[in-house]
């Protein structure tokens, strides 16, 4: 034998005389490994043509799980009813999980919602709304362990044949409801709260969202939660405050893709207003947005953008007075006449008090 040549060992033999025979598609078969592991094409529900130019992303992606986060009022609602808007122009059934209690129906049937109202026929009010849709709140939602069972009902619905679409999970908020233990022992405690949304959230309701990729699954199922979030004090003199998630980390690690709205300290927006002899009409916000995590493409961009009551628009004058021809009829009645003024305020010196923890 040429000198330095490794000498084959009995057990690499043994081994390799096994493999003649052997065939793995049998034993995938035997174990049950031999499912379609394939997925499906990346499709998207659009979001508006501002939203797309800004950050270069169609909307939100189907078969994922997607956050909206940032302090209050930076444009999240408006992102998640132009999602519901788009959704049902698709035929994928919009499911709002309402835990919050800031949902405003006009809101969303001015942006384009599509309702059927239910009117009393005696006094000619408006009793409810019905239509593509579902729709659920704190009437029967009080805890996360209530909104995990929900969303894994109306799965099961569907794998049995009762519920025949396409789910789009819109979910206002995470953050804004307790788990079963701190409801019993009427004490809001972070860590359970925190614990609840990894072990009914994280091990359960997001694995299914996730699997609905597959080729082999029939129904393609989305989910978008908005995250309500807290600001944490610098860890050192030289560091940097954090903006932080409320209910803690496991629905960032599950989710796909984070859009961000605002800032860290701040809620980082300007409000544009059209003013006359002291009256005002608040018209819309300014607001930074930022793609913070992207696992379908990895396309990662900052900009701004201008949210109004009718949904976004471009950062820009010429879409900011094509918006003010197309309403200002509408603020006649509160102004008394269209030779107004246009101002913008700003409202980023507002700061959040930073956290060293969680705050209750």
């Amino acid at each position: 034998m040429a000198k330095g040549r490794k000498k084959p060992s009995l057990t690499g033999a043994v081994s390799a005389e096994l493999r003649k025979d052997f065939n793995l598609s049998n034993f995938k078969a035997k174990k049950l490994l031999n499912s379609n592991v394939k997925h499906k094409e990346q499709t998207w529900i659009p979001l508006s043509p501002a939203f797309q130019e800004i950050t270069s992303i169609p909307g939100i992606p189907m078969g994922h799980i997607t956050l909206l986060r940032g302090h209050s009022d930076t444009g999240k609602t408006t992102a998640l009813i132009e999602a519901a808007v788009a959704s049902q122009k698709m035929g994928v059934l919009p499911v709002f999980i309402i835990t919050e209690m800031k949902w405003n129906w006009d809101h969303a049937i001015q942006m384009g919602f599509k309702v059927e109202e239910e009117v009393d026929k005696e006094t000619g009010e408006i009793t409810n709304y019905d239509g593509f849709f579902l729709y659920a709140d704190r009437g029967n939602l009080n805890s996360i362990e209530d909104v995990a069972a929900f969303i894994n009902d109306l799965l099961d619905e569907q794998n049995r044949g009762n519920l025949p679409y396409d789910l789009l999970f819109l979910w206002d908020s995470i953050g804004s409801i307790p788990c079963d233990m701190s409801l019993k022992s009427k004490n809001n405690n972070n860590e359970w709260n925190a614990g609840a949304m990894s072990t009914q959230f994280g091990n359960n309701v997001n694995q299914k969202v996730l699997l609905s990729r597959k080729e082999s699954s029939p129904y393609t199922n989305t989910l978008v939660c908005i995250n309500k979030v807290w600001t944490q004090k610098a860890t050192s003199p030289m560091g940097q405050p954090k903006l932080m998630n409320k209910g803690g980390m496991s629905m960032w690690f599950d989710s796909t893709f984070v859009i961000t709205f605002g800032n860290i300290m701040n809620s980082g927006t300007s409000k544009i207003k059209a003013i006359k002899d002291g009256k005002q009409v608040e018209f819309a916000k300014r607001a930074n947005l930022q793609i913070d995590k992207n696992h379908i493409n990895g396309i990662t961009t900052r900009g701004r953008i201008i949210m109004t009551p009718h949904g976004f628009i471009a950062d820009d004058d010429k879409a900011v007075k094509h918006y003010k021809n197309d309403h200002s009829s509408e603020w006649v009645a509160i102004l008394g006449g269209m030779d107004f003024e246009i101002v913008e305020e700003n409202d980023q010196m507002e700061e959040t008090n930073p956290f060293a923890q969680e705050p209750d």
